[in-house]
């Protein structure tokens, strides 16, 4: 008789699933995204330079920008989107989806989802609020950075929304194409079955 050698770890079925599985995406992409409007906030009240307020303020939208595009993105909701140039030079949006087959392997934890989307669209309508103060009051050089801050936050909102509803249609076709061809497999059958016998004649 032979012995199934497969050991199984002792408690492994007690142990919880984890809620987060990459904290270091999580914490940068909520860290730089608030670190620019803390700053913004801050120089505002201490009235510190503008020249070094701005270049502080540019690279924690920077790498902000980049942290979401290119990292958390693919990570936590399992979207990217990107720019390619094809071989007639013409520059053409990308916008991809994790494969469903990928999916079994990796899903999309909620509390990582939750993450990406609240640091993603709140912190743009933080910016849109103060687009709209600087803007009343007249303060032009601040209205600059405001604006920077608006068109890589909403790029970035833009390009994973589009992520979004592109593999919903996805998989919405790909359901269209599955039940068009049971229904049709299914009236095949219907017709095989009731095709009535022909009687040979001797």
């Amino acid at each position: 008789m032979q012995q199934d050698d497969t050991v199984l770890d002792f408690g492994e079925e007690n142990v919880p699933k984890k809620r987060i599985k990459h904290p270091v995406a999580c914490f940068f992409h909520i860290f730089f995204r608030l670190s620019a409007i803390i700053v913004y906030l801050m120089c505002g009240i201490i009235q510190k330079g503008f020249v070094f307020s701005f270049i502080v303020i540019l690279l924690l939208l920077c790498a902000d920008f980049w942290t979401v595009k290119n990292v958390s993105g693919r990570l936590l909701v399992g979207l990217r989107w990107w720019n390619k140039v094809d071989e007639d030079g013409q520059s053409q949006w990308i916008y991809e989806s994790r494969k469903a087959s990928t999916l079994k392997r990796h899903p999309v934890l909620a509390a990582e989802s939750r993450i990406f989307w609240f640091g993603l669209v709140v912190c743009t309508l933080i910016w849109v609020f103060f687009f709209f103060t600087t803007l009343f009051t007249l303060n032009l050089p601040w209205l600059s950075v405001v604006i920077i801050a608006l068109i890589l936050s909403g790029a970035n909102l833009f390009g994973f929304i589009r992520c979004k509803f592109s593999s919903r249609k996805q998989l919405g076709s790909m359901a269209t194409k599955f039940i068009g061809a049971q229904m049709f497999k299914s009236m095949q059958s219907e017709e095989t079955s009731h095709t009535p016998l022909s009687t040979g004649t001797f």
